[in-house]
């Protein structure tokens, strides 16, 4: 086993684990140790190994960062939540707004971002209209998951296949758009049929920190996103030009600091990315992936077939995380609706497991510091019972329109 093949199974062992049993390193850690050790080792030069990290998709994935820091600094998300619970109704009506409104933001401002930001407020409502937090975060987690399957700016591995594969932002609109719109009503009607009747709860006062709103750097964020949104349906830049140009100008203040703004970026994530880009390219300079996609095709999965590479994408996703899954598949990406497929399969697949979704984990981190849990389950179990049918029913709107889109454009 040559040394790019080791490092690749070690990291993609990180990836599936989350992290390395008796040590403190995860994901993030193992994909940097093992971009590492493929120079160390010399597999890499270091000019290759920086060579292979896709700039673009780092620059992309910041400015957005920079973007949603400057709606979370302003107390956008908070302000939005507390409106909705503000509205009377029933509690499947407020259910149904904060899917829709959730879904929305995620499409423009990142899946985990708006699961991070809203998901204390949020319980902090359900606990002043003495409801269970419990359906109304999972609606959130999902909601987010399947809003950002809209655009491909709503999460990491959207972005990633946009840049990829050049993919126009207007034409994935209409693809991802119409099946996460459809699919946005499917997870209100599953968690609304799931908790019918089980809404409300008592739960102990607790206080909850939240970024007083500030309505004046809210509009200076909203015209920032509109400019950039209208940029990237008709704009003459590069969607990553764009996108840095946003967060540049959110920087230029005088009353939200650098360090402020930049402290809410996720390192973490961007590091994770450029160790992954390392990894996969010394796997692919050495001929792995053709010869396992050989074997693929041999036994019948070929890969480079839609319907196969939708099969892949789903089951992979729940095993070794979308972003490296992503990534590894997008070499056989190579026919018309590729990338519609690898954004909508692994992104709707995430709200399968609990863990399929760095988002279903915010959520659940959150509530668990709130000390919000199930009543008479653990949230794995609570997860599964709605995330499952969830999950079946969005993946085939999205199977369904994407064979619509295929026969109408042979038309």
């Amino acid at each position: 086993m040559d040394l790019s093949l080791a490092v690749f199974v070690a990291v993609y062992a990180v990836m599936i684990a989350g992290r390395v049993p008796g040590l403190g390193l995860d994901r993030t850690g193992a994909a940097l140790l093992g971009a590492v050790a493929l120079v160390a080792g010399g597999t890499m030069t270091p000019a290759a190994a920086w060579a292979a990290i896709d700039v673009g998709t780092i620059g992309l994935l910041l400015g957005l960062m920079l973007v949603s820091a400057q709606f979370r600094r302003a107390g956008f998300y908070a302000e939005v939540t507390r409106r909705l619970a503000a509205h009377p109704g029933s509690p499947e009506r407020l259910l149904f707004e904060l899917v829709l409104t959730a879904g929305a933001l995620a499409a423009l401002l990142t899946n985990d971002v708006v699961c991070l930001a809203v998901a204390p407020v949020l319980v902090d409502v359900c606990r002043q209209r003495r409801l269970d937090p419990v359906p109304f975060l999972l609606g959130l987690a999902a909601a987010s998951n399947v809003g950002s399957a809209a655009t491909l700016i709503g999460n990491p591995q959207n972005m990633l296949i946009g840049q990829a594969l050049h993919l126009p932002f207007g034409r994935y609109l209409l693809d991802g758009g119409v099946p996460a719109a459809l699919g946005l009503l499917v997870v209100w009607w599953v968690l609304a049929r799931a908790y019918r009747g089980r809404f409300a709860r008592e739960l102990p006062e607790q206080a909850c920190a939240a970024e007083p709103f500030d309505r004046g750097q809210t509009q200076k964020g909203l015209v920032v996103l509109v400019l950039l949104v209208a940029g990237l349906l008709a704009g003459p830049l590069p969607r990553e030009a764009l996108a840095m140009l946003a967060g540049g100008v959110l920087l230029v203040s005088r009353r939200q600091t650098t360090r402020a703004m930049l402290d809410l970026v996720d390192w973490q994530l961007l590091v994770l990315f450029a160790g992954l880009f390392v990894t996969n390219h010394a796997l692919q300079a050495a001929g792995h992936p053709d010869r396992w996609f050989g074997a693929f095709s041999a036994w019948g999965v070929d890969c480079h077939r839609p319907e196969a590479l939708f099969a892949v994408a789903v089951v992979g996703s729940n095993v070794v995380s979308n972003v490296p899954l992503t990534m590894l598949l997008l070499p056989v990406a190579d026919h018309a609706l590729a990338g519609p497929i690898l954004a909508l399969a692994t992104t709707l697949a995430g709200n399968a497991l609990l863990v399929g979704s760095i988002a279903n984990l915010i959520v659940v981190e959150q509530a668990g510091r709130l000390g919000v849990q199930p009543v008479g389950r653990s949230w794995v179990h609570e997860h599964l019972r709605t995330g499952l049918p969830i999950t079946a029913l969005t993946l085939a709107l999205a199977a369904g329109w994407l064979w619509l889109r295929s026969h109408w454009a042979a038309f």
